[in-house]
């Protein structure tokens, strides 16, 4: 292991979470790891959008990844970069949301999709299905932006 590596003994030089929340809401590209049937890995990526403390996306409810989290809902989520590393682990839940409240703010927050020609609107899940909306409730990330000096772990509400 390189010299340093470990659990630091003071908070020095570890990550805020601010920081590594600026990145999860800043990203378009995501990757979202699920666990078959079978018990073998499924790895897909995704659009989405980190609102609230959490990773809100969405998708027909056939798809492998959305019937992999209702069978089993603990996920890990990434983002592209290998050097700049944000893993979040937590569990999918399919859900909704109404246009007056959170669903303002998805619809908002997806507009970074725009001109890939995705934006939803407000209302696109109040339905009773959600829309194929789901929201990743976070436990548990990992980040370093500067390895091995800033690796910092954190626990999140829920988590163990």
């Amino acid at each position: 292991m390189p010299e340093g590596y470990g659990l630091p003994e003071t908070t020095e030089g570890v990550l805020p979470w601010s920081a590594v929340e600026q990145r999860l809401v800043a990203s378009k590209h995501y990757w979202l790891a699920t666990v078959r049937p079978d018990a073998t890995p499924h790895v897909v990526p995704r659009w989405g959008v980190w609102v609230d403390g959490a990773f809100w996306y969405d998708g027909a409810p056939t798809t492998r990844h959305a019937r992999n989290a209702e069978a089993n809902p603990a996920v890990t989520l990434t983002l592209e970069s290998g050097t700049e590393v944000v893993i979040v682990e937590g569990r999918s839940t399919a859900t909704r949301a109404d246009a007056d409240g959170v669903g303002a703010r998805l619809a908002a927050a997806f507009a970074k999709y725009h001109d890939d020609g995705y934006a939803p609107e407000a209302d696109a899940w109040s339905g009773d299905d959600g829309g194929g909306l789901r929201v990743v409730t976070p436990h548990r990330a990992l980040a370093w932006f500067d390895f091995p000096r800033d690796c910092t772990r954190f626990r999140l509400a829920g988590g163990d």
